[in-house]
């Protein structure tokens, strides 16, 4: 990792702010649309770059603003890598948040979430907070291929569990389904079932299927060739260069993702989403254990 100076941490306007303290990732997901050449990054991916002084930058913006809002983290780079474990510049952000009255949305694959449940309990108490995870695959074997240095999807669900507890709402990110590896009815129908076991607010999911952009294309091939060999001749035959791969299994499989959501209450149409993850309401009141699925 390398650390720099940044000149500014927050963007966005009218109380919906994102906000990312390190550029680059540790995970090394197979698929993370992150490294792709249009992010112009000028380093190596997993050279992560520590906005070192975010923290003060931080609490210079929220002083200086007059209306309060939802801050997300989380979006291009995970707050939780390896590095804050070392670093805790999250966890300092947090508690600037927290001493002004902001809301926090943040998103991870991690469950190194749970260090800060704490500073998280403590926001969504006073204002809002709501955590989001990813699940991609239920296989825990195969989690460990595609999402290799990161925990696995058994653990995310009990990173969920805990939030539930605390009474903290979660949004699942159901994506990417990747094509002729994870994209059955027997992998989403059972991540499915424990976002609703666990009471989750709502699931993301934008369709079956990932997106490959130059960059993201070659090291997911790459990864391709080394755990399914063959794979990628299958791609390139059934995709070309195409920047939506969807799923040829894509439409069973939304209709059963629509239809489990509908059933049991959940948020999932993204628009639906991420009004409820961007809205800081005047009186926010911490969700009830009942209004969560009890």
């Amino acid at each position: 990792m390398h650390f720099v100076d940044a000149k500014g941490i927050l963007t966005g306007s009218g109380g919906h702010y994102g906000m990312n303290i390190y550029r680059g990732c540790s995970h090394g997901c197979t698929y993370c649309d992150s490294r792709s050449k249009c992010y112009q990054f000028t380093h190596p991916f997993e050279d992560i770059e520590v906005k070192q002084n975010a923290p003060e930058l931080l609490e210079a913006a929220l002083r200086s603003k007059r209306k309060k809002g939802m801050i997300g983290t989380g979006a291009m780079s995970d707050p939780y890598m390896h590095c804050e474990e070392e670093l805790r510049l999250t966890r300092k952000c947090l508690g600037i948040i927290l001493k002004y009255g902001f809301g926090a949305a943040v998103q991870t694959k991690s469950d190194r979430i749970l260090q800060d449940i704490d500073l998280l309990d403590a926001i969504n108490r006073e204002a809002k907070c709501v955590v989001q995870i990813t699940l991609t695959t239920y296989d825990d074997a195969l989690c460990k291929i595609i999402e290799p240095n990161v925990c696995n999807t058994k653990r995310r669900i009990e990173v969920l569990e805990r939030m539930r507890e605390r009474g903290i709402p979660t949004i699942v990110w159901l994506t990417p389904i990747l094509p002729f590896i994870n994209d059955t009815e027997e992998n989403v129908g059972a991540i499915l079932d424990e976002c609703v076991r666990v009471g989750v607010k709502g699931i993301i999911c934008f369709d079956m299927g990932l997106t490959l952009r130059e960059g993201d294309r070659e090291y997911y091939y790459a990864a391709l060739d080394r755990h399914f060999p063959g794979l990628k001749k299958r791609y390139i035959e059934t995709y070309g260069n195409a920047y939506d791969l969807p799923s040829p299994r894509a439409k069973e499989l939304m209709r059963l993702f629509r239809d489990r959501c509908k059933e049991n209450g959940l948020l999932y149409k993204p628009d639906d989403c991420f009004a409820y993850m961007n809205k800081l309401p005047e009186k926010y009141e911490q969700m009830s254990l009942f209004e969560m699925g009890e």
